[in-house]
């Protein structure tokens, strides 16, 4: 049993396609109305029918008033990371500290080079994104001028700033042993996928990135586990989070008690609307209720 005692948060992941600007901004509305905590966007700047993500991230923003919001995760081939750093904290002002930040070392990497970014091996990626890390905090941090030289990345006397509303989350969308443990030493959240890693998967991940913090002084209850959870609230159970509301309420309980994880973004077939109204309104009071019954 693994139950970091984190907050637990909800969420949904509507998808950004161009053609569906109208029923994006009605889910995250939703989201925004019934409490819940969070919006996930996808960040796939080479895919032809999809928005930008930070585009779409400023007006979520604009459209809303509590709710936060994050790239689920931002493609770092195609965003420098001081830029990056940059554009979060922007975002964060902008909208009374309501920005996190998902970072992912990169995928579909022929696309990324069609596109001009660059083509790197997972190895190189992976350094790529541990750099990446640094330069973020360093343009985060309050020093006069910050320096770094990377393989991948460097900084020469830049200036950082502006301050951020909040301490902005760095969370990494990463699933190998080098990146997690990377993670465990330097990060702020975990971002792993239903489709790509199913529950009992979790504790060997979960073990690498506790390991690794407890090795740097860091306590690994500090670190958040976000699950994009992808699936369909249906009539009868038909699978892994396709089921009634009781099915998701027992199995998100058992994810957040017995797995670890804290928060759940979910993901519809088709961006269903009804899908997410019963997330919103039906799945997640359940759940927040078990969970806290649980817990206590």
């Amino acid at each position: 049993m693994t139950d970091y005692g984190q907050p637990i948060r909800f969420g949904v992941f509507p998808t950004p396609n161009a053609d569906s600007v109208e029923r994006i901004m009605d889910i995250v509305t939703l989201a925004d109305r019934t409490g819940l905590d969070l919006v996930g966007i996808q960040d796939h700047p080479y895919q032809r029918r999809f928005l930008d993500a930070w585009s779409l991230l400023a007006t979520v923003l604009a459209r809303t008033e509590r709710v936060h919001a994050f790239p689920d995760v931002a493609s770092l081939p195609l965003r420098p990371p001081a830029v990056l750093a940059k554009a979060a904290v922007s975002l964060d002002l902008l909208s009374g500290g309501r920005l996190e930040l998902g970072l992912g070392a990169g995928a579909f990497w022929d696309a990324i080079g069609a596109m001009g970014g660059p083509v790197r091996t997972a190895g190189q990626a992976a350094s790529a994104l541990a750099e990446a890390i640094q330069v973020i905090r360093r343009m985060w941090s309050q020093e006069r001028a910050v320096h770094f030289e990377g393989d991948s990345y460097q900084l020469a006397g830049v200036h950082p700033g502006p301050r951020p509303a909040h301490p902005i989350g760095l969370w990494l969308g990463v699933l190998g042993p080098r990146l997690l443990a990377e993670l465990g030493r330097s990060a702020d959240g975990w971002i792993p996928s239903s489709s790509y890693l199913p529950p009992e998967a979790l504790p060997a991940k979960h073990a690498v990135i506790d390991e690794a913090a407890t090795a740097a002084g860091r306590d690994p209850a500090g670190i958040r586990r976000i699950y994009n959870v992808f699936g369909s609230i249906t009539p009868a159970p038909e699978g892994f989070l396709r089921g009634p509301v009781d099915q998701w309420v027992d199995e998100l309980t058992e994810l957040a008690v017995e797995y670890g994880m804290d928060t759940f973004v979910f993901g519809a077939e088709q961006d269903d609307l009804d899908q997410f109204h019963r997330w919103a309104e039906e799945v997640v009071p359940a759940a927040r209720e078990a969970i806290a019954a649980h817990r206590s």
